[in-house]
Parts: structure tokens; sequence; C-alpha cells
């Protein structure tokens, strides 16, 4: 005979059993329960994050990426080796300027500048050119603003500073102050462009070192500043105080060179690839990763920086280019466009409409009319940009 107590013990035993079974089924069911919740908010939010193709249209450009393509404006220009043309947003030819081999330009808001070894061009909006005449050597590059243009010419460690204005009237020549200064670039200020800066590296010195110049045009050099070993590649203009973007810093100083010691930003590790300039208020100055910037992009974070603020983004996926107009943060990846404002964080995708099941591998720029020009390989496309 089996002990009573024996038996009490085993029941009690098979009944742990199933108590325990039953709680791991629940477990269980509870778990696959809030997972099936998850995914369907998951779902909903992505369908939500989705926009409708339809409200995405491109157009296809008779140009190539390699042809110097340019947004201008809310036109864009092209360079096919012997002309410059621009293109409107159905992507026919507005207008054609004959410049010749060699050509290079550069632009601002209503007016390009073109050179060619000596010779200087200035034309407008509508392709009707204002100066065109030969220069005393050959010309390194220029810049244009609203009022004036500035062409840096001769060796690259003697240059000269030569600037006019638009009809091509001398208005300022700076012959020696330069030398044994390698000109970097240059640019115009203020509300009638009454100021200019230039950046320039000392390649005879100890140590590598960049300096910025301030000018009153056509009076007098109001500031000059050493910024050190770290290289200065962009200088931007907002809200009445020049940024100047180094591999290491961004520096704020006002129209004298002084520098505002509060406004200093380390970016170290970060790339400038766009901003937005509004007529007042501050600017939205768009960078990402160095690392990821370096031969062909896959950017997976963004940063903007407007006023005191400084916000992080990480993209819902990997992405070829990105730039930003107005509030609105785009990014291109290559079968994406996403576009977020800048303070929800949050990114709506729309499937880009290219044909042939074509992805995109570059961005080249936004136009003032709200459309990104995208490369596919050798073919450049115009797509509207959602709002």
């Amino acid at each position: 005979m089996v002990p009573i107590q024996q038996n009490k013990n085993k029941g009690r035993y098979s009944e742990m059993l199933a108590q325990d079974q039953r709680r791991r089924i629940q477990i269980r069911n509870w778990i696959i329960l809030l997972l099936a919740v998850a995914l369907i908010a998951f779902g909903i939010r992505w369908v939500r994050n989705i926009g409708n193709t339809a409200e995405i249209s491109y157009v296809s450009f008779p140009c190539t990426a390699d042809q110097s393509v340019t947004p201008f404006g809310n036109s864009v220009l092209y360079y096919d080796g012997t002309s410059i043309h621009c293109l409107g947003e159905s992507g026919g030819i507005r207008w054609s300027f004959p410049v010749g081999i060699g050509a290079k330009f550069s632009v601002s808001d209503t007016h390009l500048v073109i050179w060619s070894g000596t010779q200087l061009f200035i034309v407008d909006s509508n392709g009707h050119p204002s100066y065109n005449e030969n220069m005393s050597g050959e010309v390194q590059f220029a810049r244009i603003g609203s009022h004036y243009c500035a062409a840096v010419i001769g060796d690259d460690t003697e240059p000269d500073l030569v600037v006019k204005n638009l009809d091509g009237t001398p208005i300022d020549e700076e012959y020696e102050a330069f030398s044994g200064m390698m000109l970097l670039d240059v640019g115009f200020f203020g509300e009638a462009d009454q100021y200019m800066w230039t950046l320039s590296m000392d390649v005879f010195g100890t140590a590598i070192n960049t300096v910025l110049n301030t000018f009153q045009v056509g009076k007098m050099n109001t500031g000059i500043v050493n910024l050190g070993e770290f290289l200065a590649y962009k200088v931007l203009f907002e809200d009445n105080h020049l940024r100047v973007f180094t591999t290491q810093q961004m520096y704020t100083f006002d129209y004298k060179a002084v520098r505002d010691m509060t406004s200093s930003r380390l970016v170290y590790g970060w790339q400038l690839i766009d901003s937005y300039i509004p007529d007042r208020g501050p600017a939205y100055m768009l960078l990402a990763p160095t690392a990821q910037m370096t031969g062909s992009q896959n950017i997976t974070e963004l940063r903007v920086f407007t006023g005191t603020q400084d916000r992080r983004y990480t993209l819902p996926s990997t992405c070829i280019g990105a730039a930003i107009q107005g509030r609105n943060l785009y990014a291109i990846s290559g079968d994406y466009l996403y576009r977020s404002d800048i303070d929800t964080q949050r990114f709506y995708g729309y499937a880009l409409p290219l044909p042939d099941n074509r992805s995109a591998t570059s961005l080249i720029g936004l136009t003032k009319g709200g459309r990104a020009i995208i490369a596919s390989g050798t073919q450049v496309y115009s797509v509207s940009l959602p709002q």
C-alpha cells in the first residue's frame, strides 16, 4: 500500500505543475498580444508617415550630372562645354549663353559670374550680359552678390582681388594685400552688399593658418583674425553675424571680425551641407557626419543649428543627400524622399516616382521654387517637393 501522505504530496506536485504550465501559457499569450499590438501600432504609424506618390512628380532634364548642374533661383543652370543653358521648371531651355571651352561659373539669387582664362562675364537671370571683358591675368575664381562681383586673378600665392559692380565699373582693387597668401573664398554681406569677407591661407608660414579679413567695399579693411590650423571652408551671413565654419568649430563674428565668444560651437566630426537664410531672423544650418560625406554618401543622422538651438535627427533609412528650405528638412534615399518639419523630428516618406524603377544616386540641390534636383547615374531629374 502507498502511504496517504505520499499520495497527497504527489497530488500537490501535479497541481503545481499544472498551475505553472497555465502561467507559462498565459505569459506567452500576453507576449503574443503585446507584439501584435506593437506591430499594428507600427503599421499604422508607417502608413501615416508614407505619403502618396501622386503628391510629387518628376521632370527629366536634358543634361547629365557631370555638366556643372546648379540651381539658380527657380531655374537650373548647366554647362555643356561650350555654352551655359538655363532650364525652366518644365525642363525646357529658357536661354543659352555661349562662353567657349574651359568655363566655370558661380551664382547669386539673381546673377551669375562666368570665367574662362582671362575672360570674365556677368549675366543676369534672363541671360543678358552686363559685363564681358578680359582681366589683367588668368581668373582663379569669382563670386557675385546682389550689387558687386569679386574676381581673384593671377598666381595662386600672389593673387590680386578685383571688385566691380554688376556693370563692370571698378570699385576696389587689392594688389598686394594677399601677397604670399592663397585666397580660398570671398563673399559679400550686409543689406546692400556694403561689406566683403575673404578667407585666405598663409602657405609660407611655419604652421598652417587660415585668415579671415573683412572690408567695407571700396573703402577700407575693417577687421582681420587668425583662425588657426583648422581649415575654414564656409562663411554665412545671417541675422547680422558672420558664421565661419572650420573643421573644428563654428565661430561667430561681427562686420569688424570681432568674435562673439558666447556663440562658438564645436562641430568636429560634422560638416555643413546646406543652409536656409531668411530675409529676417536666424538661419537654419544643416550638418551631416563628416565620415558619412566621404565617397558615396551614406547619411543616417542630421543636425540643425538655428538661433541658440541645436537639434539632432535620425533618418528613417540611409540617405544619399539632404537639404533644408524654410522649416522643411528634406532627405533623399535611393527610392524615397523624406520630409520633416524641423520642430517635429518626424519624417514622412514619399516614394520617388522616377521612371524605369530608377533609384536616386545623388541630391544636387533645391530650387527656390520648391523642387529637388536629383541625379540617377548620369540622368538628372527635377522632383517636386511636398510641403
